[in-house]
């Protein structure tokens, strides 16, 4: 009866399907989300600037990006549990208040180690955060308005994770090199306050969620997962820092702890204990197809910006502000696309990502030549058009995959459903940015930069590809695409239900 009463949306659950307040409720939504995933990249040319305002060494240069990413993945998974189990609404202010505060921790730090715990802080309230909003989606939308409301917040992930290295610079630009990192923490403040104040008016509770005892949240699950996560993280991430092969011994101790993680939430399952992770979740093709999919995206998709920016600001000596506008066609594209991507997937399905990767794919290549063909300062400006067609693609692919990868999922499981998407976004990213970011800096050499660009975005390209061989293998053995579209989730994944 909870599951009906979040899908009915009436009652005290706040706005539905039914509830004209559900439009500004998922603009809350999004707009938080906006400043968590922003966060992710608008750091990137704030670097420079974070070194000579506090003498910052290399190392924790390299946390400040990293340590955000890394603890906004380990808290996805048991983030969105905790939202499904003890309410998603009260989740969602807890953490966002978790991120005002180590926002403004992190714009006032006085040393570098400061700034990384506050980092630390502010990932793990960030992962907090996030899976409410797609739960939130799935509770407060269903049918065609579902796939319009992914497509906004794949129109948000796209533009914040684009625009960032854009809007840091401007900040950068306007409060100068030496204090200008830290208004990219402030301006979170008065967002976040705002925010807090709509989402305790707006956003709707969760009828199925109640008393949480602390064993009822699978704490040793949580530590198992964790420890795999961070073991599988932790020599991508640092892979520039931690010289020699040793560190890649934590890989297969990742694997060994999620599959330990996985004989214990099976165990969990069969004892009639919720499980932090429903394993069931994964006999449901369109989510786990979509979440490796996804994974080996990201690994493409965020790898360009990281690798771009080095290249605009290391190699040719732009400004934040100048390495931020040349990516900026991509943050256009991908703005522009989502939402288009978002109406027209309950009609092409799988389809329609398959040729936003081609696009994205594309892009990239056109995007190397673009920097060979054309080196010195005016590369930037030949990198725009292809930067564009891939912009246009990601687009097509980040929000349709969102909706059809969730579409059979139970609203009761969304929360921990859309922490899962989310941790393969992450893990991709921290993939893509250590290959793309060795097979660059090994390619480096006097006046080489053009062509250690070239070779990072091959790296890109060949994660696309990747992604685009799984989108493929979805639609030739008959994905949603034949039918026009998702089906609407109506109960308990199973192995049978079909996607077509």
């Amino acid at each position: 009866m909870a599951e009906s009463a979040e899908h009915r949306g009436t009652g005290t659950s706040g706005p539905g399907p039914s509830d004209p307040h559900r439009w500004r409720a998922l603009g809350v939504c999004l707009v938080a989300g906006f400043m968590t995933l922003l966060d992710v990249s608008i750091v990137n040319v704030a670097l420079p600037s974070i070194k000579e305002g506090l003498d910052t060494p290399e190392s924790d240069l390299q946390w400040v990006l990293s340590g955000y990413a890394l603890a906004f993945g380990l808290v996805l998974i048991p983030g969105g549990r905790l939202g499904d189990a003890r309410g998603r609404r009260a989740v969602f202010m807890t953490g966002l208040t978790l991120f005002t505060l180590s926002s403004a921790a992190c714009g006032a730090a006085q040393s570098s180690t400061w700034l990384v715990v506050a980092r630390l802080i502010q990932g793990a309230a960030g992962g907090l955060l996030s899976p409410q909003i797609s739960a939130l989606i799935q509770q407060m939308f269903s049918g065609r308005e579902r796939g319009r409301a992914f497509g906004m917040f794949g129109t948000v992930v796209g533009i914040s994770t684009a625009v960032g290295p854009l809007l840091g610079g401007l900040l950068i630009q306007a409060a100068g090199p030496a204090e200008g990192w830290r208004w990219v923490f402030y301006v979170n403040l008065p967002i976040g306050v705002l925010c807090l104040v709509l989402a305790h008016r707006l956003l709707p509770d969760t009828p199925s969620a109640g008393r949480v005892r602390p064993r009822d949240l699978d704490p040793f699950g949580v530590l198992l997962l964790g420890s795999g996560v961070l073991a599988l993280l932790l020599p991508f991430v640092q892979a520039q820092q931690w010289t020699g092969n040793t560190k890649w011994l934590l890989v297969p101790v990742a694997v060994l702890l999620l599959t330990a993680f996985t004989l214990w939430e099976s165990r969990c399952s069969r004892r009639s204990v919720q499980p932090v992770l429903d394993l069931a979740l994964f006999r449901i093709r369109a989510f786990w197809l979509g979440s490796l999919m996804i994974l080996l995206y990201f690994a493409g998709f965020t790898s360009i910006f990281f690798i771009t920016t080095l290249y605009l600001q290391s190699g040719l000596h732009y400004s934040a502000l100048e390495a931020g506008l040349a990516i900026t066609p991509f943050a256009l594209g991908a703005g522009g696309s989502a939402s288009v991507g978002g109406r027209l997937v309950h009609r092409f399905g799988r389809p329609l990502i398959v040729v936003g990767l081609v696009m994205v794919a594309a892009g990239l290549g056109l995007t190397a030549l673009a920097a060979h063909l054309v080196p010195g300062r005016g590369a930037g400006l030949a990198m725009a058009a292809p930067l564009l067609l891939a912009g246009l693609g990601s687009g097509l692919v980040i929000a349709p995959n969102q909706t059809l990868t969730l579409s059979e999922v139970p609203v009761r499981n969304a929360g921990s459903a859309g922490g899962t998407l989310q941790t393969s976004q992450r893990v991709g990213s921290a993939i893509g940015i250590a290959a793309a970011g060795s097979v660059f800096f090994a390619g480096l050499g006097r006046d080489a930069w053009a062509d250690a660009y070239d070779h990072g975005l091959i790296v890109s390209v060949a994660f696309v590809v990747a992604a685009l061989a799984v989108a493929l293998a979805d639609v030739v053995a008959g994905g949603r695409g034949r039918d026009g579209g998702p089906q609407e989730n109506a109960g308990t994944p199973g192995p049978t239900r079909s996607t077509r």
